[in-house]
């Protein structure tokens, strides 16, 4: 069975009817990736929900940080892969495959991010986001000292468990509103 046609359950606005700086960021969206990320789409039904998206988004995934870029986006589809969450699996999927030129890494994140090979550290933050994700309540000093003990700083630590916990919100988003992934990511950076 394909993929669903809709962006969002909910439905999404006309793009003609965003504010203004909403239709900047549309255009520069589609000048750079040559289309609109459904997220952004599904989200522009609550305008100002979508700039503090955007805004929370581009601080944790883009900002400097101790974490990699790709580390960020593999700890995104492992989060994703604990909760099934197809849109964020495609489209973060994509994103691993782009930054590690190894278009076998964001399946194996989605599908068994265990049988990649990945340095102690990246192992160790990926144990960590997959327990934050599915035990959170076990989560202790001992996660804390793990990580540390791989090289994470105090600040790193904050990073990983912040981008743990937003892609744990999107996913939640994603799931409720039956958000659907771009059919660009399925086919990109695949070779």
């Amino acid at each position: 069975m394909p993929q669903p046609d809709h962006i969002s359950a909910l439905g999404v606005p006309d793009p003609a009817s965003l504010d203004d700086d909403l239709q900047v960021i549309w255009n520069k969206c589609i000048d750079k990736l040559g289309f609109v990320p459904n997220v952004l789409a599904a989200y522009s039904l609550k305008p100002q929900r979508l700039r503090h998206f955007m805004q929370m988004y581009n601080e944790i995934m883009l900002a400097p940080s101790g974490l990699s870029k790709l580390e960020r986006e593999m700890v995104a589809v492992v989060v994703s892969s604990a909760n099934r969450c197809y849109y964020c699996l495609v489209a973060h999927g994509a994103a691993v495959r782009q930054l590690s030129g190894d278009p076998e890494l964001g399946e194996m994140m989605a599908l068994n991010w265990r049988v990649a090979r990945l340095d102690h550290r990246q192992r160790t933050m990926l144990e960590f986001a997959w327990k934050l994700t599915t035990t959170p309540h076990l989560v202790d000093d001992a996660d804390r000292q793990g990580l540390a003990d791989a090289g994470l700083s105090r600040e790193d630590i904050f990073d990983l468990a912040e981008t743990a916990a937003f892609f744990n919100l999107s996913n939640r988003m994603a799931s409720a509103t039956d958000m659907m992934p771009n059919r660009e990511y399925h086919g990109a950076y695949r070779g």
